[in-house]
């Protein structure tokens, strides 16, 4: 083959090659630009190596000119700002609802499974422990001193076996809390150190709903110091402690019954063992139930604010955003507080500081989402007030469900 007719041939591979550049993949059409005229389809190419995909997506995240950094400031500092121009149109310039909420949600979600790993596997705070701890040796102190008084006025038997008994009673309950072990023992007396303080506050018997409570709370600690099993979830809705419903057949009430058996004997075993597991199971159950729960809360504001010609997704992206914020926020309080244990502990003036910090955020956040309602919904403040605090009651009732399905949830995948 001669000189001429190899230069041809490259030339003729050139053109090919220029010609496959200039048409469409999909219908072949001739391309003026990024997308097809024809069927609207990218000329670039989405199979890339793993590595560019990754590369673009950081740089898309963390590049200071992104759409993300244009984002989280306002979503931190200008309540309402990012759901208006979304609703308006200008959505160029940020990060979209969905795709912020679902970055910030996985982020917030795998810290908070590290930092509940990193309590040493115990649901019970050592500082419920330790005030428990303190009332019960305050209350001590005072009923020795009203024992001795009683016995130097010459009181009646009656009422100096009354202050012995109480005295014995907190004694017995000094004891469970010093045990180092047994994590249901402890669990049992602080909630009864709650009762019997809330009952000496009062100077009156406690109500029907605390003292069968204690009633029940008393029976399962004097079993446990014996050294029997107890079951700390109840789930039983009958007077014998089983679930009965009547308009379910007796094979199927048995079918739940074994199930809650199940699940209070697995909640036991936790609160023996070590709680850090389900913790984590429950935790790790949250990220669903949440994505569950935020259309729930944009049908809430949709019936809400069903007279304010709003379309629904307009709810959805307020959902999404304050969402999105709060999530923000409490990553940001938990960094604090895992700085403040880990570096300055021992510098009480910047701990304080830290501290200060934390409750500031805190408190950001009621005050960011009544803000938001505000400037979202453009109503009178009287009319936010009262439309906000029907939303959060109904909000934190919603939350309550959601945290009590993800614990039982937790629970069986243990």
């Amino acid at each position: 083959m001669s000189n001429t007719e190899i230069h041809d041939k490259k030339l003729n591979t050139i053109d090919e090659n220029a010609t496959l550049q200039t048409t469409c993949s999909n219908c072949q059409e001739v391309l003026t630009g990024s997308y097809c005229s024809h069927c609207g389809q990218s000329s670039e190419s989405n199979i890339k190596y793993f590595w560019t995909v990754i590369l673009h997506l950081l740089d898309d995240i963390f590049s200071f000119d992104s759409r993300a950094s244009r984002t989280i400031w306002p979503l931190l500092t200008r309540p309402g700002f990012l759901t208006n121009e979304y609703i308006l149109g200008r959505r160029v310039h940020y990060v979209p609802p969905l795709r912020l909420y679902l970055f910030i949600s996985i982020i917030f979600f795998i810290t908070l499974k590290f930092f509940a790993a990193s309590e040493n596997s115990n649901i019970i705070r050592i500082t419920n422990e330790e005030r428990a701890l303190t009332q019960v040796t305050e209350q001590i102190a005072e009923l020795e001193q009203q024992y001795e008084v009683m016995l130097t006025l010459g009181k009646s038997t009656e009422e100096i076996q009354q202050v012995k008994h109480k005295l014995d009673t907190f004694n017995n309950y000094q004891q469970d809390l010093s045990n180092p072990d047994n994590k249901v023992l402890k669990a049992i007396a602080i909630e009864l150190v709650s009762l019997e303080l809330r009952k000496l506050e009062s100077n009156k018997p406690l109500s029907d709903k605390y003292q069968k409570q204690y009633t029940a709370l008393t029976k399962q600690i004097e079993k446990v110091r014996k050294g029997e099993k107890v079951n700390l979830l109840s789930l039983g809705n009958s007077s014998d402690g089983t679930i009965s419903f009547e308009f379910l057949s007796a094979e199927q009430n048995l079918k739940i019954n074994n199930f809650a058996n199940q699940l209070e004997e697995k909640a036991t075993k936790a609160f023996q063992t070590g709680t850090g597991p389900l913790l984590q199971q429950t935790i790790s159950k949250l990220p669903q139930l949440m994505f569950v729960l935020l259309p729930l809360f944009a049908a809430l504001l949709k019936i809400m604010y069903m007279f304010s010609s709003r379309f629904y997704m307009e709810h959805l992206t307020v959902a999404l955003h304050s969402h999105s914020f709060v999530f923000f926020i409490i990553l940001q309080i938990e960094i604090i507080d895992m700085v403040q244990d880990s570096l300055f502990k021992n510098i009480s003036w910047l701990d304080s500081i830290l501290t200060l910090i934390s409750v500031i955020l805190l408190m950001w956040i009621p005050i960011y989402l009544f803000i938001m309602q505000k400037r979202v919904y453009k109503q009178g403040y009287i009319v936010t007030c009262i439309k906000y605090t029907i939303v959060g009651m109904a909000y934190t009732a919603l939350i309550s469900i959601t945290a009590m399905i993800a614990f039982v949830w937790g629970l069986t995948s243990l």
